[in-house]
């Protein structure tokens, strides 16, 4: 009797509407008890920690594909210390940006790398029947859909293709992400916007010096910006998010865990003897929108 009311109540709970991700197909996916089918005939079973696997063979590169274990669970004690709240600050604004307010439902997110689902929690707590986020680590999805089960999770390649119709979302989330620039322009309605944030060229810019003898002033938003604009998404507005912490050696070593930054032995010998420093956290903020006609 428990598992039936849990099933019940698992069904009912409202979720982001997807489309099919078997080649060729794109039919939009509907709920059949715990399940997905299209009218294909194509089914996709809910995991039972919560969240879609709608991987398709040609997306796995690897038998494990995604982010590393270690990277993802670096990322989450990052996060968990408080050191992107400056950044969800910076964000907020923009997330309240929907130009043609939609009714009776929350307005479409999907979040390219949400990761273990911190930051779509934190800009969209009260959206979780709007809100889809997606990822290739089986490791962070589990953790994201544990978070916050009442959100829809998915597993799958956003490199490929993004499982939703048609102008059918109004905001597309990519933090440190994926940007699939036609598949986003392809989902975003007429009036729906992306919010794109990348690293800042002074980023982590201490560490990388210590570590790797030299770190890179990179700047890489106008490029980004440039990508867009090809796709017909046009730069509305940037900003510059940027601010100094204190890390110790913990959280020193989740930070180049989560960034790839400490992969040589050389490097990581290095890391390993750094004691409390200062660090620069820098992002690059980008709020993206369809091109007017």
């Amino acid at each position: 009797m428990v598992g039936a009311a849990r099933q019940t109540i698992q069904s009912t709970f409202p979720m982001f509407e997807l489309r099919c991700t078997v080649r060729g197909c794109h039919e939009t996916l509907t709920r059949h008890d715990d399940g997905l089918r299209c009218s294909s005939g194509h089914h996709f079973d809910r995991a039972k920690a919560g969240y879609w696997s709608l991987l398709q063979p040609q997306d796995r590169k690897s038998l494990k594909p995604g982010d590393s274990d270690d990277a993802v669970l670096a990322r989450q004690s990052w996060l968990a210390r408080g050191h992107a709240a400056g950044l969800v600050n910076a964000l907020q604004p923009w997330t309240k940006l929907i130009p043609d307010p939609v009714t009776n439902r929350s307005p479409r997110t999907l979040d390219l790398g949400c990761g273990e689902g911190s930051f779509g929690l934190a800009l969209f707590p009260g959206e979780a029947d709007g809100y889809c986020g997606i990822d290739l680590s089986k490791r962070a999805i589990k953790l994201a859909a544990r978070r916050w089960p009442q959100a829809t999770w998915v597993c799958a390649n956003a490199d490929r293709q993004l499982p939703a119709a048609d102008q059918s979302v109004d905001r597309v989330i990519s933090l440190f992400g994926r940007r699939p620039v036609s598949e986003i322009k392809r989902v975003l309605t007429p009036t729906g916007i992306s919010i794109v944030a990348v690293p800042g060229a002074e980023d982590l810019i201490e560490l990388r010096e210590s570590v790797q003898s030299g770190g890179h002033h990179r700047s890489r938003w106008e490029l980004v910006a440039e990508e867009f604009s090809a796709a017909g998404l046009d730069l509305l507005e940037h900003r510059l998010w940027q601010e100094r912490i204190e890390l110790e050696p913990d959280a020193i070593a989740d930070a180049l865990a989560m960034t790839y930054r400490a992969v040589r032995h050389s490097e990581h010998a290095k890391a390993e003897s750094l004691v409390t420093m200062q660090v620069t956290l820098a992002a690059d903020l980008m709020l993206l929108g369809p091109r007017a006609c």
